[in-house]
């Protein structure tokens, strides 16, 4: 485990599960002035997340990892895990979530669309970019199946945001961990080999409106 002078250490690198926590890292320093992090970068492609010191962290070998240095060095893994502890622990007052007691509905529905981004659009944009970008081979089923499994993804967040802005909360919406999860996908939808995302209106101004928060540019210049 690296040596930390801040609170946090966050090991990752530049990719859409990366980029989730910082992002929500960044909008939290944006809102409170904390909490500090160090950022411990792993390049994936030299497999050090496999290595075992890695391994101990995450059984998984996998990046994201946030250590919390604050609290007897707490280890938490998967992104969605860690927004949501994040949020739970540092959000002190809930400016990106809900309370699960005093307002239960939209509680649930952040959950619903955090469960939907990291089992549906994570994985199937994941391996359209392996299939479209970085696959040994052309293998045209796969790039289909996957690409068109996206899209049919983002037309199921288009449907969701026909008259909102933002996915979970009253009325329109409130900018929450649940968009955060998602956003940082959709940004990298040219390497699943979806060119635009004109086609999906709503979800264009969507990512538009992330994308010019301060605290999200902070997000995805990290590591």
């Amino acid at each position: 485990m690296a040596t930390s002078t801040q609170p946090l250490t966050l090991y990752t690198g530049a990719t859409p599960n990366g980029h989730k926590v910082s992002i929500f890292l960044e909008e939290l320093k944006a809102t409170y002035g904390a909490p500090d992090y160090n950022v411990f970068k792993i390049d994936i492609s030299t497999n050090v997340q496999k290595e075992p010191w890695f391994i101990k962290l995450n059984p998984n070998g996998r990046i994201p990892v946030l250590v919390d240095h604050s609290r007897n060095d707490f280890v938490v893994f998967e992104t969605a895990a860690i927004l949501l502890y994040l949020q739970q622990h540092y959000d002190k007052d809930g400016k990106f979530g809900f309370d699960k007691d005093k307002d239960a509905d939209n509680y649930s529905e952040l959950l619903q669309w955090i469960f939907f981004a990291h089992g549906g659009v994570g994985p199937m944009q994941g391996q359209s970019n392996h299939f479209n970008k970085y696959a040994p081979e052309d293998i045209p089923y796969a790039k289909k199946r996957y690409l068109e499994e996206t899209k049919r993804l983002y037309g199921v967040l288009e449907i969701r945001l026909t008259d909102r802005d933002w996915l979970a909360g009253p009325g329109r919406g409130v900018y929450s961990i649940a968009d955060i999860n998602v956003l940082a996908w959709i940004r990298f939808h040219k390497f699943a080999g979806i060119e635009t995302v004109d086609q999906w209106p709503r979800l264009k101004v969507w990512l538009e409106s992330a994308l010019a928060r301060p605290g999200f540019q902070a997000g995805i210049a990290v590591p």
